[in-house]
């Protein structure tokens, strides 16, 4: 039985894309999978705060230095560290915003990597502390398409920024599902939602 962390970060309510299918690989995880848990957070409609000068104090300091109000800087970051850390696997949904991420979850990623919590730092470098048999998958919805190996893969900064601060945590088995071309026409918008359902279908079934 597993506990999965279902994240969406678009501020659209139902017309958001990567809602629609971040819902629909979870419902149709559940009906194959009953007896896993899900862990929901709405960053769209209830977003984190961003780090500020205290947390970053209370971060990069001892916590038996810490005062009371460096003690309340960490408390939503320590709330959401336990919360990733319980999960034993992650289902995202990001949209595309200028290229990247949104704000919204971009604080929430400042919230949780923090050294000593989800990653570290010895003699041989960073190290991440997340365990790393765990699985992410991320669906993405994208107005436009970056291609590997054309020249508009330059322009996706989100699918590698992702995959890098998740494998600095430890995560590196990361699945992507991209519902790209949704601003392309119709034929190319309905095509891409199909091969995402179907790109859905087959990861509950071999996830």
């Amino acid at each position: 039985m597993a506990n999965i962390l279902h994240i969406d970060s678009s501020p659209r309510g139902d017309r958001s894309i990567s809602r629609q299918l971040s819902y629909k690989f979870i419902t149709s995880w559940k009906d194959t999978h009953p007896g896993d848990t899900v862990t929901y957070r709405d960053l769209g409609h209830n977003p984190v705060p961003h780090v500020n000068e205290p947390w970053i104090a209370a971060a990069f300091s001892s916590p038996d230095t810490h005062t009371p109000e460096l003690k309340e800087a960490l408390k939503l970051s320590d709330t959401l560290i336990d919360e990733f850390l319980a999960a034993d696997r992650f289902v995202f949904g990001v949209p595309m915003y200028n290229l990247n991420i949104p704000s919204t979850f971009k604080a929430y990623i400042d919230q949780i990597v923090r050294v000593g919590k989800t990653f570290t730092v010895d003699a041989n470098g960073y190290k991440g502390l997340v365990d790393s048999n765990k699985k992410v998958l991320v669906i993405t919805s994208r107005g436009g398409s970056f291609p590997p190996g054309t020249p508009y893969a330059a322009y996706d900064y989100q699918e590698p920024y992702l995959r890098a601060i998740l494998g600095f945590m430890g995560l590196t088995d990361v699945t992507f599902i991209h519902a790209e071309s949704l601003n392309m026409g119709d034929d190319a918008r309905e095509k891409s939602l199909a091969d995402a359902k179907d790109a859905i279908a087959q990861t509950v079934a071999n996830w």
